[in-house]
């Protein structure tokens, strides 16, 4: 068994930890198809997670669940649609760490991201990677700092939300180097541009990434946190290779709007824990490198509010901007 595998496995004790007639009393039943609201584009690596939970949640409630794509303002859109839904467990949400970034770096918003949701579940832990096509004229992360030296803002990297901006605008700032920012609509749209050479380089999820790696036109220069990801070992850090301080990760996790009942959310939390001991879904984690950290209702709350502090905190220190 790998360390990825095994990690996987006890991320979800939660139905486990229930007796039969708990879970019985606890069920999800929706009575009619799910839809799990995606507030990105299809393609990119939440997309994939996503549509890899519904397949497998499918046979788990006995009801068809849909992902249902509505992109656009940062995912502002699509969080917006589910604040307004019903709380009655059929439509569900699925965002990353942008969602509570958004507050401090948007303008307005028209919903809170913490009190205007259920929380259900935090779902993964997500290394961030700067990828880069093996035609660009650099192989190393040694080698485009140097390239970066030498022709400030010439260099532009890829960003498709507020945390990969994050994590791009933090890298240039800790190396000491100008490279542009260029947003892009979704991961998928982005890696394109990268296996075509359009792009130099670009930061985004393990799992919009390793799609690309055996085709031969993709490598990764390094990993956004501070030890190596058992998901792509032989990688270093940003701070191995002279970036010191750099650590930087991002989440998804799964939300309701905040009609949702509590004793519901912790039903579609013990689905969701049910779905993640199934094989198939074990194997496709790992096949997409993705990083199970699967948290319960009240864990991933009190894990909102210490990531509304760290958003808050950059902001006062002027590490994150308000977008224009």
């Amino acid at each position: 068994m790998t360390q990825t595998t095994r990690r996987f496995l006890l991320a979800a004790p939660a139905l486990l930890a229930l007796p039969a007639s708990a879970r019985a009393q606890t069920a999800w039943n929706p009575g009619r198809p799910v839809r799990i609201i995606l507030p990105y584009p299809p393609g990119g690596g939440t997309d994939i997670l996503a549509r890899a939970v519904a397949e497998t949640l499918r046979p788990v409630i006995g009801q068809p669940v849909v992902v249902e794509n509505r992109p656009g303002a940062n995912g502002a859109i699509g969080s917006d649609a589910l604040s307004k839904a019903e709380g009655d467990g059929t439509t569900i949400g699925m965002v990353t760490s942008t969602h509570t970034l958004n507050k401090y770096v948007m303008g307005t918003l028209p919903y809170d991201p913490l009190a205007d949701f259920q929380p259900i579940a935090k779902m993964t832990i997500q290394t961030l990677v700067m990828v880069s096509g093996t035609a660009q004229p650099f192989s190393d992360l040694a080698g485009l700092l140097a390239a970066a030296r030498a022709r400030p803002n010439a260099i532009g990297f890829g960003q498709t939300e507020a945390v990969t901006r994050f994590a791009g605008t933090e890298f240039a700032r800790l190396a000491g180097v100008q490279m542009e920012d260029v947003p892009y609509r979704g991961g998928g749209l982005m890696m394109n541009d990268i296996v075509a050479g359009h792009l130099p380089c670009g930061w985004t999820s393990t799992a919009s990434a390793m799609p690309h790696l055996g085709t031969g036109k993709v490598r990764v220069l390094c990993v956004s946190t501070a030890r190596r990801t058992p998901l792509l070992p032989d990688v270093p850090t940003a701070q191995e290779g002279g970036v010191a301080g750099y650590d930087i990760s991002s989440w998804v996790g799964m939300f309701g709007p905040k009609s949702l009942p509590r004793p519901l959310a912790e039903s579609i939390h013990a689905a969701v824990a049910h779905a993640y001991r199934d094989p198939g879904l074990v194997q496709r984690f790992q096949t997409l490198g993705l990083e199970a950290d699967l948290r319960p209702p009240a864990d991933f709350a009190q894990f909102l509010v210490n990531d509304d502090a760290r958003w808050a905190d950059a902001l006062q220190h002027r590490r994150i901007q308000r977008m224009n």
